[in-house]
């Protein structure tokens, strides 16, 4: 499937907003929402009508954790993320013997 420059502005799209994701502020032709292998997923096409997915939020196809919204740009990181960080270096550094 092939899109042109006109089809593609009459179109909703989808923004990567993912900081550290190679086609992060890119924009792509939005496809769905659905739910695969276990979790929300968009789907969008790119410039040359191909379908990708990425997590939803990955992008700017949900609204923003309320703990986001609620600290105004001041911390990028929702608390449950920083508490699931913890828990894993917990896990890692109790797994590493001692002395290294």
């Amino acid at each position: 499937m092939s899109t042109t420059p006109d089809s593609v502005a009459a179109q909703r799209t989808v923004r990567v907003t993912h900081l550290f994701h190679p086609w992060h502020g890119r924009e792509f032709v939005f496809l769905a929402v659905r739910q695969t292998w276990a979790e929300d997923r968009v789907f969008f096409l790119d410039e040359d009508g191909v379908q990708h997915s990425l997590p939803v939020g990955w992008t700017d196809a949900v609204d923003p954790h309320v703990f986001v919204v609620m600290a105004a740009g001041r911390c990028p990181f929702r608390l449950d993320d920083l508490l699931e960080l913890a828990d894993l270096l917990d896990r890692v550094t109790s797994a590493t013997p001692a002395g290294l």
